[in-house]
């Protein structure tokens, strides 16, 4: 990932952490102190934002060391070391907590996206994100979300045109709703409309939708739907998706099934910074 990308999250992230500097480190750590220290894992998880760390360091101090032992994407377990540093005590000091608070959340989302995509490996069912992340964090969660095996959706508003059941309230009907997105924007662009029943998704098909999202359908309900549909269009579903019934949506022949809980209800990974010692320089 492109550091240009993310550069301004960490100066505002530092800005947030140390806006006067680290008073404690800067106080009691001598300048010339020197220290190592390794990013380690405390559980399981699947890595997200090593580069993100690594930068958060490049913009304290770019003479810090900094040399990964595992890429973003990576399965670790308790214990194992996810990057080595070396540089001024204090500048290792100033970036851990920022450089964590990526990683640990990064890293989060990335192992609650493949618990999701190991549940359904072996079916053709690819597992979505949405845009339900954290305000101004969308491009890194997103981002983990790849790295957990998992697919991007649109990145926001302005990349398709999705038609739920706001927009059908106002409008009216699902017909008239592809019409006016079809005449509204690029040629190229997908529209996806979201139903909740047989009749929804049957005036959505015949509209000429790109993709049907079927939100919060019983399992029958959606057989009877994707059945019937055959693959004409690829077929999303959402709502009330679990780990635990995900397979059983994908054994329907579903191309995607979107879960929000990747980037809303994930639960940041224990990863801390050990010093393994400092000498003078």
């Amino acid at each position: 990932m492109d550091a240009e990308l993310f550069d301004g999250l960490i100066d505002v992230a530092l800005k947030e952490d140390m806006p006067r500097g680290d008073i404690t480190s800067e106080s009691i750590i001598p300048l010339d102190s020197v220290s190592r220290a390794s990013f380690m894992a405390k559980e399981e998880g699947v890595l997200a934002g090593i580069d993100v760390a690594r930068r958060v360091f490049e913009k304290i101090d770019s003479g810090v060391s900094f040399i990964k032992a595992l890429e973003d994407g990576r399965a670790f377990g308790p214990g194992d070391v996810l990057a080595r540093l070396k540089g001024s005590s204090i500048s290792l000091l100033k970036g851990e907590r920022t450089a964590l608070n990526f990683m640990q959340r990064m890293s989060g989302v990335a192992t609650k996206t493949r618990t999701f995509v190991d549940a359904v490996e072996g079916t053709k069912t690819k597992i979505l994100d949405t845009r339900k992340t954290t305000p101004g964090l969308r491009l890194l969660e997103k981002y983990a979300v790849r790295m957990g095996g998992g697919v991007n959706h649109r990145f926001s508003l302005s990349d398709m045109a999705l038609i739920k059941d706001n927009h059908l309230d106002i409008i009216g009907s699902v017909s008239k709703a592809v019409k006016r997105a079809r005449a509204g924007i690029a040629p190229g662009i997908r529209v996806e409309v979201e139903v909740t029943d047989f009749a929804g998704a049957r005036e959505a098909l015949e509209s000429g939708a790109d993709m049907i999202m079927l939100d919060n359908m019983p399992l029958d309900q959606m057989k009877e739907v994707v059945d019937w549909i055959g693959g004409r269009v690829p077929v999303e579903v959402s709502g009330k998706v679990t780990v635990e019934n995900a397979r059983k949506i994908a054994a329907l022949g579903v191309a995607f099934i979107s879960v929000g809980a990747l980037t809303h209800s994930f639960r940041s990974i224990d990863i801390s910074l050990e010093f393994e010692g400092r000498s003078g320089r």
